[in-house]
């Protein structure tokens, strides 16, 4: 049986191709978008790592050695290996308070912030002792270091430490080959000989952006963090065993023992920290530092919402068209393919107002401006096309509550998945309560079709 709307629908399906690449554009546009806000803001800061404290050992074990070098002919020779280590503290108390506000650079806005970190670590001196691995063997060590690294010290404002009560000067560096950057600080000779443990008391104040990950490196590790900032994202190998939210900002707490850790031997090794390869997501690999991270999440970023947005951009379209074609077919009425176009490039220039908007205003105060306006050009075109003011303010009403429900869902991100489904799910049986009385094969003829056009 051959369908005189074929040629429409293939038609239709070129108009849907062509709006599908113009959505792209406009998706890789924002990604540019989002790019350019990183090199806009890189030279405000970077956002801080920060492992530790431990004592820096820097030994080397020698011992002789006897060898046949040919048979019968035995031979003494000097071998020695190095056996620094790094030592984390027995138990690690850490206070932290970040104080958060916005920076404007250009169009772009940051979160910055301002964070008073105090440390508390202890050594038992059985810990900072290096053994011999081999006999009749000597072990001859530099002076021993307190290292704190750190991965940006230009956001370094101030640093001081208390080592067993006695104030030590801090410098630059770590003289660490992986941990290289961050502070370090010159410890006296005896450590280790003492029968008593050691403590250190380290008072940082350190500059950032965004967000800040701290490596738990004791054995037993409590961290406080408190803050003016209303939305945290906490994230990292750990969640806080406490916390709290409130419109005065926030307080969490993390008790951490090196069982759940194993960092120890990854110090050693010299790993990295485990990175944050996408959005909520953290490396996987067992050859990576496990950390705690707190972010400091902008709500209403506009790119990060804008991009969300987007990815609505062809279930928007193919939902305007639905709508249409109910209209098309019920009333009898025709519609051009191009009407099509024109129509679905309007809801797709919304994504980019948007955007724009989003720019120079308030994140809601953009997604009105445009949605109104897409929305008024939407129900001013379509009742023109529809033939009548009864058909075109329905239609505009339903794509305005389209794009009020995708603010519902940019708003309820944990819940998006959820309340889209449910809403699909509506527009689905609306469309087939509608349509249940339709004769699909009677206007599928050409017969049919030609009544419909008489009609």
């Amino acid at each position: 049986m051959k369908s005189l709307i074929s040629p429409k629908l293939a038609y239709l399906l070129l108009v849907l191709l062509a709006l599908l690449f113009g959505l792209g554009q406009i998706q890789d546009i924002v990604q540019d978008r989002q790019q350019h806000r990183k090199r806009a803001v890189a030279g405000m800061g970077t956002p801080q790592i920060v492992t530790g404290p431990m004592v820096h050992l820097r030994c080397v074990e020698r011992w002789r050695d006897t060898t046949n070098l040919d048979a019968g002919h035995p031979q003494t020779v000097e071998r020695e290996k190095d056996v620094s280590r790094l030592v984390p503290p027995e138990s690690l108390m850490a206070r932290a308070g970040a104080d958060v506000q916005n920076l404007h650079r250009s169009l772009h806005k940051v979160s910055t912030y301002n964070m008073k970190l105090a440390l508390h670590a202890r050594w038992t001196p059985e810990s900072l002792k290096i053994r011999p691995q081999n006999e009749r063997t000597r072990i001859s060590c530099a002076t021993p270091e307190l290292i704190l690294p750190i991965s940006d010290p230009t956001g370094i404002r101030s640093a001081g430490l208390s080592w067993n009560g006695l104030a030590l000067p801090l410098r630059a560096g770590t003289h660490h080959s992986r941990y290289n950057r961050g502070l370090h600080a010159v410890l006296p000779e005896s450590v280790g000989q003492s029968p008593d443990d050691l403590e250190a008391v380290l008072d940082l104040e350190l500059f950032g952006i965004e967000d800040w990950t701290f490596v738990p490196a004791g054995d037993m590790t409590q961290l406080s963090v408190q803050s003016n900032w209303q939305h945290p994202s906490f994230g990292g190998q750990f969640l806080p065993a406490e916390r709290a939210v409130g419109a005065e900002g926030f307080k969490a707490n993390w008790r951490i023992s090196s069982l759940a850790i194993g960092n120890g031997d990854d110090l050693q090794k010299g790993q990295p920290v485990c990175a944050r390869v996408s959005e909520g997501d953290w490396e996987e690999s067992k050859d990576c530092l496990k950390a705690i991270r707190v972010s400091f999440v902008d709500p209403v970023n506009a790119y990060t919402l804008s991009d969300r947005a987007s990815k609505y951009g062809l279930l928007f379209v193919v939902l305007t068209f639905v709508a249409v074609g109910l209209f098309e077919v019920m009333q009898r009425l025709r519609v051009h393919p191009v009407q099509y176009f024109l129509v679905g490039s309007a809801v797709a220039i919304f994504f980019l107002l948007l955007l724009s908007l989003g720019e120079h205003l308030a994140f809601n105060l953009a997604y009105a401006i445009a949605a109104t306006a897409c929305v008024l050009l939407l129900t001013y075109y379509a009742v023109h096309i529809l033939h009548g003011v009864r058909r075109g303010l329905p239609f505009g009403l339903g794509v305005g509550v389209l794009y009020g429900l995708l603010f519902l869902l940019l708003q309820l991100e944990q819940k998006a998945l959820v309340v889209g489904s449910l809403a699909l799910f509506a527009v689905l049986a609306a469309v087939m309560y509608l349509t249940r009385k339709v004769d699909w094969y009677r206007l599928l003829t050409p017969a049919g079709r030609a009544e419909a056009a008489q009609a």
